[in-house]
């Protein structure tokens, strides 16, 4: 699948969102460092030739097969990021994170919810979740924006605009007497 955009950079991103989707083992997948940077100088190196346009087709190939193969691992990474963004959410809004183990047996078993903005990664019984063409795992119970980041009201986002602003060293007061600062250092009195 090539990517077409007349903006490059977005079509640079696009690319290597796609493989850092397909391609997320973690160094911890690996018995040696070595072999974890050999893995991500490869995957770099195919992503780099499909941005450049270099060899497509035989990149494609070798991606569907690796997602062929790899399906469940894929599946098991994706999991495992999803409970750490929903952990990290959490934690950013003051609530610990709740693991497996936290929760009552009798609440473990039902329907696979581990906690309140956590992805499930199994189903009752502690089975894996199924692979395949399953769709991409989504954390429960909380909403989350095309970025990835929590949804949150309309009074929210104005107090975290106000805190960015105020954070950057902003101010209106500011702005105001730059602004007279430069208007009055342009006239020239002769």
């Amino acid at each position: 699948m090539v990517v077409s955009s007349s903006n490059p950079h977005g079509r640079e991103l696009a690319i290597r969102k796609r493989i850092a989707s397909i391609f997320n083992k973690r160094e911890e997948d690996f018995p040696s460092l070595r072999e974890y940077n050999d893995y991500l100088e490869e995957v770099e190196d195919m992503t780099f030739n499909l941005i450049e346009g270099i060899d497509v087709p035989a990149i494609e190939a070798k991606i569907a097969q690796y997602q062929e193969e790899n399906a469940e691992q894929i599946m098991i990474n994706r999991a495992r990021k999803a409970e750490e963004l929903a952990a990290a959410m959490a934690a950013s809004k003051g609530h610990p994170a709740q693991t497996d183990n936290d929760v009552a047996p009798s609440q473990s078993s039902q329907a696979g919810v581990s906690g309140q903005g956590q992805y499930a990664p199994t189903v009752p019984g502690g089975q894996p979740r199924p692979t395949g063409m399953a769709p991409q795992p989504v954390p429960l119970g909380v909403g989350f924006d095309m970025h990835g980041y929590a949804a949150d009201d309309e009074e929210m986002m104005k107090v975290r605009a106000e805190r960015g602003r105020r954070a950057g060293g902003w101010s209106v007061e500011f702005s105001r007497k730059r602004a007279f600062e430069e208007a009055f250092s342009s006239i020239w009195i002769c």
